[in-house]
């Protein structure tokens, strides 16, 4: 099945399943719009249903765009890079564009970076923080899911590399979050509270990481 929307063909994937009671849209990576709904679905009755939420799809489609798109190409501190791959060892950054050795591996360049400019940034953002807090060990990992890790019981945070492609705004925000588990480990009103002394913008630079 297909879903045309302003002359542009997209592919539907349905999945009917016994336990799922209602209709839900998605859409993945490669713009396949995903369908999950029940056994009792007809093709017919979703394809309506799709023709009728075209204008919500859109959106989604969109959204997915611009994250395939802040997620592609070279990404250091929230410029895009051009990426011209050498003979030379190591990662050199110009003005618009990355000259990379073919071989490089690019984790451990941004890890390399990310020891050094996440720990600055935790210290900073530590020094001034509203609460008495223990001073947490820092562990650096690439995470598909999340932002940021806190072990309360361990006193330890872990931050996702991915952020070293991102504005520096985006990590502060996400110290300060982790930090302010270890006042609250949860995310009642009062945890928000905390981040909000400490991050008083936290509500629109959490709204605009969606697009990561």
């Amino acid at each position: 099945m297909h879903l045309t929307i302003d002359n542009i063909s997209y592919p539907v994937f349905i999945e009917k399943k016994k336990t799922t009671k209602n209709t839900y849209i998605r859409v993945k990576k490669d713009l396949t719009i995903y369908v999950t709904t029940n056994t009792f679905s007809s093709d017919r009755s979703i394809l309506k249903l799709l023709e009728e939420k075209e204008s919500q799809i859109l959106k989604m489609i969109q959204s997915q765009e611009t994250k395939n798109q802040n997620n592609t190409d070279f990404h250091y501190l929230g410029k895009r890079y051009e990426v011209i791959y050498t003979n030379t060892e190591g990662v050199l950054l110009g003005s618009n564009k990355v000259f990379i050795h073919k071989e490089e591996d690019i984790s451990k360049f941004y890890k390399k970076e990310a020891k050094k400019l996440f720990l600055l940034h935790l210290d900073k953002i530590y020094n001034r923080f509203s609460r008495d807090i223990p001073y947490p060990s820092l562990r650096i990992r690439k995470m598909t899911s999340r932002w940021g890790v806190c072990n309360t019981r361990l006193n330890i945070i872990t931050l996702n590399l991915e952020l070293m492609k991102r504005e520096t705004k985006y990590l502060d925000y996400v110290i300060v979050h982790e930090l302010s588990h270890l006042v609250y480990a949860n995310h009642s009103s009062l945890f928000w509270k905390v981040v909000e002394e400490n991050y008083p913008d936290y509500k629109k630079v959490r709204n605009e990481m969606k697009e990561f």
